[in-house]
């Protein structure tokens, strides 16, 4: 199984991390990154089954988002090589945010798996995460 992991510490109230995280059909507090976030169908973006496609090119599921924890995941049903649907299978992101209460900041982490272990999808992924974090921290600083 492949595996990717990246974090960050966000200058920010959990509560307003999650509030931008938390949206499946927006991503506009990355733009650097993202350049659009279509949605797909008539469910709403914290509806489980909310479908998007992110840059014309990946066509995400939202497959649970809980509150309680402030975790979202999602699966990357198509998108490009090496993360396309006959590349890649059953790969799922999770993205969590934690409270950091001695300071009240937030600690986000953003993982994903999926069966192959190959590392042209780690490299891919890891820097696109990596990116969109980056995009995060900036957006709440």
């Amino acid at each position: 199984m492949g595996k990717t992991y990246q974090s960050v510490v966000i200058n920010a109230p959990v509560e307003k991390v999650w509030g931008a995280l938390r949206n499946f059909h927006d991503l506009s507090w990355a733009s650097g990154v993202v350049t659009s976030c279509t949605p797909v169908g008539d469910l709403n973006a914290d509806q489980v089954g909310a479908r998007r496609i992110i840059n014309d090119a990946f066509h995400e599921t939202l497959v649970e988002l809980s509150e309680v924890d402030r975790t979202l995941k999602y699966s990357i049903d198509d998108g490009p090589s090496p993360v396309s649907k006959n590349e890649v299978k059953n790969y799922i992101g999770v993205v969590h945010a934690i409270p950091i209460t001695d300071d009240d900041t937030t600690f986000v982490e953003w993982s994903s798996s999926w069966d192959q272990n190959d590392a042209a999808v780690y490299e891919f992924c890891h820097g696109i995460y990596c990116a969109v974090l980056g995009e995060l921290k900036k957006t709440f600083s």
